[in-house]
């Protein structure tokens, strides 16, 4: 089945949710389509890689309530200073039979007020302390290697007033 066929049958599927959902907050049928185009826009520009993790978690739509997953809620210089120490020591994750690692705020946030990371300035960027978007997509690859899955704890109405939404507004 080609990638055009896989994104359209999941949309299809889950189509009357999203609308629900999304119409219940907006009210803005005209937004929804706006809304839909990008899922679809979004779906065509993520790597091979993680289009194939989608479908993985397709296939199986309760992964999340089966009983082998064991996660771990981490900060990343808590644990090893930097995403390059967690990609270094990705085996000590495995051995303890981590297959899900929750990686807790790690964007760029305004020095001094950042309100533990949540107060983001930019979402597509990695706090320099921290590492680089090279660092994470690395260590999202080597986990997804080694069957891990990665999540990224983020709300995105938690931005700083640096941000350029906030500055915009």
């Amino acid at each position: 089945m080609s990638e055009n066929n896989l994104f359209q049958l999941r949309l299809d599927h889950h189509r009357d949710e999203l609308r629900k959902l999304y119409l219940g907050l907006y009210h803005d049928e005209k937004a929804f389509e706006y809304f839909l185009s990008m899922l679809e826009r979004m779906y065509r520009e993520r790597s091979l890689e993680l289009r194939q993790w989608d479908h993985k978690r397709g296939s199986d739509p309760n992964w999340y309530r089966r009983n082998d997953i064991l996660g771990t809620l981490m900060y990343v210089d808590c644990f090893k200073d930097n995403l390059r120490g967690i990609i270094d020591n990705l085996d000590y994750l495995e051995e303890t039979g981590i297959n899900y690692l929750h990686m807790m705020p790690l964007l760029t946030s305004p020095e001094g007020k950042n309100d533990g990371g949540y107060a983001v300035s930019d979402f597509r960027t990695v706090d320099p302390r921290l590492g680089s978007m090279d660092d994470l997509s690395e260590l999202a690859s080597k986990c997804h290697e080694n069957n891990i899955s990665l999540c990224l704890d983020f709300v995105m109405n938690h931005t700083s007033d640096e941000h350029e939404w906030a500055r915009k507004a």
